[in-house]
């Protein structure tokens, strides 16, 4: 486990609050690693119902760590075994898991979204998935679930020209259920998920897993997403955006006339 997850029980219901306030709370292997953890256990566990997973101090997720990335372009890693689990797990998540979010939700931030079977957000709340401009592809399956969600054009709007959207257009967009005050959001998502609690067990993961559908075909577009991903961090294009990235300044990916 790792500090920088908090992981609690409200009742049947069990907490997961990415908690690495100085970094935006960007998630590292470490972090990966305490989720899955918590989120296999817990869906081994008769006594909890449902997952909430949230931010803090304002901020959901800022996405993936960028010295990670970084580091990889530069042939000195991998996209890390925690980070390939976690996205594989989401599909396959037995209980239903509802997100929080507040502030902003970058990269896997958005796309676990889509994951989720109830999102609330704060009004301030930002969605934005800027893969391309980092020099990457889409990841866990957003090439695939966002455009069935969302349509292809705003999908690809996200997707491709990085346009982040606010909570209300993100609502609009069928991926967020509600806006919430910042105040009472956390207790808005552990709240439905006692309601689920209250379902009958057999009937909820029944009436889950025929909504969700078979994981299947998200898991191979999820195969086919981390091959090209792999292959783009080790790109120049990727090796620029991430030193650009670190050194505060814009990329240039094209060579002078």
């Amino acid at each position: 486990m790792t500090s920088e997850i908090a992981i609690w029980r409200d009742g049947p219901v069990q907490i997961l609050r990415m908690a690495r306030p100085s970094k935006k709370n960007a998630l590292t292997g470490a972090m990966y690693a305490a989720l899955c953890d918590a989120l296999e256990v817990a869906d081994a566990d008769e006594t909890i119902a449902a997952h909430v997973i949230t931010g803090s101090d304002g901020v959901f997720t800022a996405g993936n760590d960028i010295g990670d990335f970084l580091a990889t372009a530069r042939g000195a890693g991998d996209l890390g075994k925690d980070v390939l689990r976690f996205i594989r797990l989401l599909p396959v998540i037995k209980k239903p898991l509802i997100a929080a979010v507040d502030g902003n939700a970058i990269g896997i931030g958005t796309t676990m979204l889509f994951h989720c079977d109830l999102v609330y957000a704060a009004p301030d709340a930002t969605f934005a998935t800027p893969f391309l401009d980092l020099g990457v592809v889409p990841e866990a399956a957003s090439s695939l679930l966002m455009p069935r969600r969302m349509g292809y054009v705003r999908a690809f709007a996200m997707l491709a020209l990085g346009d982040p959207i606010s909570a209300d257009e993100a609502v609009a967009a069928g991926f967020v259920n509600a806006v919430i005050p910042a105040n009472d959001l956390d207790a808005t998502a552990i709240d439905a998920a006692k309601r689920l609690a209250l379902k009958p067990p057999e009937a909820l993961a029944i009436a889950r897993q025929l909504m969700r559908g078979d994981p299947a075909e998200i898991l191979a577009r999820t195969d086919e997403e981390v091959a090209a991903f792999r292959q783009r961090l080790r790109s120049p294009e990727a090796l620029e955006a991430f030193t650009a990235f670190i050194e505060k300044r814009p990329p240039n990916f094209r060579k002078s006339v």
